[in-house]
């Protein structure tokens, strides 16, 4: 009976050890691959040298779409692109333009340092660099520019379920352009720069067969 009741155990043992690798592996697949989606508002930064043309402090909408990927438990990448709609203020000459961006971002999970938030949020940086461009609508549509950029941000997230998780954004986006660019058509007093903050749904696109 003793011999029994040891394989047993032994049995009962190895089988706890491979559920906990099971679960902790797809825990981990669960956060290798994410769309993130969001929406927000955003604010033109003004150089203030030219008077005529000024936008809203804070305009809508700004819509955020992005696709990430985890290669280790706090280091990751994602290719994210995002759209900005900006109009002018009162007091300004009428104008609308649209800003778009593409970038590459390193993403950084603060999991691992910052230990003192409540199980369910959690703090991820991310920076990097990539393409602006802004189309200004109306009679200035031949006004365009396309010009390189480098941003960073901050998300805090809270954890609905092992796939899905709500989070807040706030990020600079910093243009690398010449601050005359506009100067060939009356001119704006955008100087390229964007600031913006966003709310928005990250959803696990691997890992699914554990989630929930």
């Amino acid at each position: 009976m003793i011999p029994n009741l040891k394989l047993q155990n032994f049995r009962l043992l190895l089988l706890l050890t491979i559920l906990t690798t099971t679960v902790s592996v797809a825990q981990r697949d669960v956060e290798k691959w994410k769309l993130q989606l969001a929406l927000g508002v955003n604010n033109p930064i003004d150089n203030g040298e030219n008077v005529g043309y000024y936008s809203e402090y804070i305009n809508f909408p700004t819509i955020n779409i992005g696709l990430q990927h985890m290669v280790s438990r706090n280091w990751g990448a994602k290719l994210d692109l995002g759209y900005n709609r900006a109009t002018s203020a009162d007091g300004s000459l009428p104008y609308k333009m649209n800003y778009t961006r593409i970038n590459l971002q390193a993403v950084y999970d603060f999991q691992d340092l910052i230990t003192f938030l409540p199980d369910r949020f959690g703090l991820v940086a991310h920076a990097g660099p990539g393409v602006s461009m802004t189309r200004p609508l109306g009679k200035y549509v031949n006004n365009t520019y396309n010009y390189p950029n480098v941003m960073g941000g901050m998300e805090l997230h809270y954890r609905v379920s092992k796939s899905l998780s709500i989070f807040v954004d706030g990020s600079y986006v910093y243009s690398l352009a010449g601050k005359n660019k506009y100067d060939v058509s009356d001119g704006f007093s955008f100087k390229g720069d964007l600031m913006y903050a966003v709310v928005g749904l990250s959803l696990s696109l691997s890992g699914n067969n554990y989630c929930f």
